[in-house]
């Protein structure tokens, strides 16, 4: 049962409130003075608060509230606060409602339109505690998470990131291959180096090969090693990456640029542990577990012929696919702030740009942008304008209409919450998106 606190010296008032609330299931407190009040809420758990703004014989300033609601917001700043009072002077009830409260009734009250506003507030009051409960019970899973595995400092908040990287550490401990499949510069190398460190082989090499980053001639003696004068300009004996791998982890990073007579002797030692350097017929043994990550569709080139179909189930043992960032929008400022300066925090407008911004090119671009502005910003903090991020195209619906409720409610949806990524999304300012909202009858949580 929700329980509002109600502080005013007139008892008559407090109980009329409380008879009122109880018909509609609402616990009421009651204290006479702000001091009372204030002691309360230390002592009680309470959903809003009903103030008077003068308890003070012959009183009509209503300095005694301003100060009360000062108190209450520095002690509970999240806390919903009803001003109910026959003072009315429209300044100072202004400024109150700018420095956080949401409502301003004038003695004697409409019971019909107390009761909506607090009904309302409830609401909300009830969604923010289930979003802040929600946040915990994350909390606490990314922090057992950290004790139990290590996760190589992996900055993160998403639950989508924490998926990925709980399931990444369940199957560390098997010697099956590990796919890793999403987007450029998402952090797939990251995710590999938490298998590693958390298989049966720890201690052992991490290699890594890029297979895109070599020209497919090379890619065959980088892997399995050549003898002297396998190839033009091969004038020694050199060691392959699965014999620098020998005992522990070779990662393959994009794996669908191995060309196929690559693929046919990486098959062969994933099979059976056994390869040949080029230009040699002595056979080697390793043991080497093998993770290989991608950004192509790998099922489209099989069926183009340019991918093992053979291969890939060898290697797809287990897959593990890692969203992009405009996909895990709780990793964004987590990772700003890991890629900032310590002298220069991140300012407010910056963050909001940040969590407009669509990061196609993911961890990656968001490192650049940040470690950039991070050396150009003239002021004390990295603001928007320091980014040097394009402007969002205003996505209104067609013939330039305001979105609908299902639009703004598909938007917070898809943005999670995030009311800037939200207003960005749908052309508008954060403040026009809380009063569509508000219209909408949309909890602003």
């Amino acid at each position: 049962m929700p329980t509002i606190l109600v502080i005013d010296d007139n008892r008559a008032v407090s109980t009329a409130l409380e008879v009122l609330f109880s018909l509609h299931d609402i616990n009421t407190l009651h204290a006479e003075s702000p001091e009372a009040g204030l002691a309360l809420l230390e002592q009680s758990e309470v959903d809003l608060v009903i103030q008077d703004m003068n308890f003070s014989a012959d009183t009509t300033s209503g300095a005694e509230g301003e100060a009360l609601f000062a108190a209450i917001r520095q002690r509970h700043p999240d806390l919903p606060i009803i001003l109910l009072t026959a003072w009315t002077h429209l300044e100072g009830a202004i400024g109150l409602i700018k420095a956080g409260a949401v409502d301003y009734l004038a003695k004697p009250w409409d019971d019909r339109k107390l009761l909506g506003t607090v009904n309302n507030l409830l609401e909300l009051a009830e969604a923010r505690n289930e979003l802040d409960r929600r946040r915990a019970r994350e909390r606490r899973s990314r922090d057992q998470l950290a004790q139990r595995y290590d996760l190589r400092n992996l900055v993160f908040e998403d639950p989508a990131s924490e998926r990925v990287i709980a399931l990444a550490c369940q199957v560390a401990r098997s010697d099956l291959p590990v796919l890793i499949t999403g987007p450029n510069g998402a952090g797939k190398e990251k995710i590999a180096e938490i298998i590693q460190a958390n298989s049966a082989v720890r201690n052992g090499p991490f290699v890594t090969l890029n297979c895109g980053a070599l020209p497919s001639e090379l890619i065959e003696a980088e892997l399995f090693g050549a003898d002297a004068g396998a190839y033009t300009g091969a004038n020694k004996a050199r060691e392959g990456k699965f014999e620098a791998a020998d005992g522990g982890t070779l990662f393959l990073d994009e794996i669908g640029n191995l060309p196929l007579a690559g693929q046919m002797k990486l098959l062969r030692v994933l099979e059976t542990g056994r390869f040949e350097r080029l230009g040699s017929n002595r056979e080697r043994t390793v043991s080497v577990r093998v993770i290989s990550a991608t950004n192509a569709d790998l099922t489209t080139m099989i069926r183009d012929g340019s991918f093992r179909e053979d291969l890939y189930y060898r290697l797809n043992a287990i897959e593990l696919n890692l969203p992009p960032l405009a996909e895990r929008p709780g990793d964004i400022l987590p990772l700003a702030e890991r890629f900032c300066p310590e002298d220069k925090p991140i300012g407010e407008t910056a963050r909001a740009a940040l969590l407009r911004h669509a990061w196609p090119g993911n961890v990656r671009e968001l490192r650049n942008v940040i470690q950039r502005a991070g050396l150009l910003a003239q002021g004390e903090r990295i603001e928007a304008a320091d980014l040097n991020l394009p402007k969002p195209a205003p996505a209104r619906p067609a013939g330039g209409e305001e979105p609908d409720r299902a639009a703004v409610e598909a938007a917070l949806n898809r943005a999670r919450g995030v009311i800037a990524q939200a207003a960005a999304e749908l052309g508008m300012s954060r403040q026009a998106l809380y009063r569509r909202m508000d219209r909408f009858g949309i909890p602003r949580e």
